[in-house]
């Protein structure tokens, strides 16, 4: 019986194994001599010194039987994390990724996104793992505020794997003398990368630029452009950004007129002819919703019904099968990209008829019959609009609508604005958001810097967090359109 377990135990239950093993946990001066202290009390975290910095080498390794995919980590579909580490009684301040056993694996770590810090929290990607293969995280953490005591409980590995399990391994060997001696010279050298991040402001951080930028273009990119903004300038002070998105065109326009190498421009879907100078940079695959007031009684559209409607052969939600109520149908103005995204995908290259009303209740005085149409200037007036209008339908970017107990967010044929059901071309209101310069910036610019950092540093989160995929998450980022 003994035998028979065994075998269940390795060849059922264990050929999925992912296992970790704290490696190193310890004080800062348990780690080094006096003499190599130096650097290590550099530590400093926005700037100010780590009070009670400590030191954390955590190893991750497929010790199971067979190889570990994307897929088999147990967490949501479109979840870039698939572990977290918990630090009880420590915040993050920093880490980096010490060893990797493969090559391969880099690009789970630069390229894929899931890969961050929050708090108490160390987030893993969803890393693919050949048999034995591993890595290493380095991690330098500081005291909570409010934690005593001397010692702090031990992390805590959070996640799963589907048809496996995650174990705590040890070492085989034990640590010999000699390795504890490497170990703490390495991490003398490790820490030298982590000051990269934890330094203090006198010491301007990787591809800082300085200048003033202004930023034009669509208000559905605004908030994320905003977000992203501030989050530069708390890491690079000598930066200035001027914010006055009114939209996609007239932000183009503006960009063309002026001819500014100190400007950028963000659009969704492409620049219109007539504009040469205008370079484009695919930032991020955005999704956009039709959206209801909730009172509609209306929660899914086939394109063929939106094109009827926006045709206005549709005048009360009751003839489709919603409630009693007529149709009010509230738009950006000409210019917008969410405007033009809209007819190029789901109103099938039609342009949408000019606007019937200022108030979007009533026709205006010697407007002819039929149903009521309104526009505004941004996403966020649209949004508020349809909220407020009995009858309402509009469009807005997905992040912009969500979240608003008023509205109802519509199905497009059943489908969700989804970025896997967008991806495999169920989902059709999506866009490519550009950000446009006047020739190719100068390298060391802070437009150049700026569309860095949104497409391979923080920026690239804060665009996940608002529902959408930077263009690097994508199969094909040059292209940044559905596989």
């Amino acid at each position: 019986m003994t035998t028979v377990a065994a075998v269940y135990e390795f060849v059922l239950k264990g050929r999925k194994r992912l296992g970790y093993r704290v490696q190193m946990d310890t004080t800062v001066t348990d780690v080094v001599q006096s003499e190599h202290a130096g650097p290590l009390r550099e530590l400093r975290e926005g700037g100010d010194p780590l009070a009670k910095p400590t030191l954390v080498l955590l190893r991750i390794e497929n010790n199971g039987a067979t190889f570990i995919d994307t897929h088999d980590y147990a967490v949501l579909d479109d979840s870039l994390v698939g572990l977290r580490v918990r630090f009880p009684g420590r915040r993050v301040a920093g880490m980096v990724v010490t060893e990797l056993s493969d090559d391969y694996l880099r690009d789970s770590f630069t390229n894929g996104g899931g890969f961050a810090a929050d708090g108490d929290l160390i987030e893993l990607p969803r890393t693919p793992m050949n048999r034995s293969a591993h890595y290493k995280i380095l991690a330098a953490l500081e005291r909570a505020d409010g934690s005593a005591g001397a010692t702090f409980d031990p992390p805590e590995v959070i996640g799963g794997i589907k048809g496996g399990r995650i174990v705590e391994t040890q070492s085989r060997t034990g640590t010999p003398k000699r390795a504890i001696a490497l170990i703490g010279f390495l991490v003398v050298l490790v820490v030298a990368q982590l000051l990269v991040f934890l330094r203090s402001n006198t010491t301007t951080p990787m591809d800082c630029a300085t200048g003033r930028l202004k930023v034009v273009g669509s208000t559905a990119f605004a908030p994320i452009v905003r977000e992203a903004a501030e989050s530069y300038r708390q890491l690079c002070p000598g930066a200035e950004f001027v914010i006055d998105m009114r939209g996609s065109g007239e932000g183009l326009q503006a960009l063309h007129t002026t001819a500014d190498a100190n400007t950028l421009a963000f659009s969704d879907g492409e620049k219109p002819d007539g504009m040469p100078a205008l370079l484009p940079r695919p930032i991020a695959f955005f999704l956009f919703t039709m959206m209801t007031n909730a009172g509609t009684g209306v929660q899914d559209l086939t394109p063929e019904q939106i094109q009827r409607i926006y045709r206005g052969e549709v005048t009360n939600w009751q003839e489709i099968g919603g409630k009693d109520v007529p149709v009010r149908l509230i738009s950006r103005n000409p210019g917008s990209g969410t405007r033009a995204a809209l007819q190029r995908r789901v109103l099938g290259g039609v342009r949408e008829p000019g606007s019937n009303s200022d108030d979007c209740r009533t026709l205006d005085p010697g407007a002819a019959q039929g149903v009521l149409r309104c526009a505004r200037d941004s996403t966020e007036d649209v949004v508020r609009a349809v909220a407020e209008t009995p009858g309402a339908l509009g469009y807005a970017e997905l992040g912009a609508a969500t979240g608003h107990d008023d509205l109802t967010l519509v199905r497009i044929s059943g489908h969700r604005a989804t970025v896997s059901e967008a991806d495999h071309g169920a989902y059709p209101f999506w866009e490519t958001e550009y950000g446009y310069t006047l020739g190719e910036p100068d390298a060391h610019s802070l437009a150049a810097s700026f569309l860095r950092y949104l497409t391979n540093q923080v920026g690239a989160d804060i665009i996940r967090a608002n529902g959408d995929r930077p263009c690097a998450d994508l199969a094909n980022p040059a292209i940044c359109q559905p596989a």
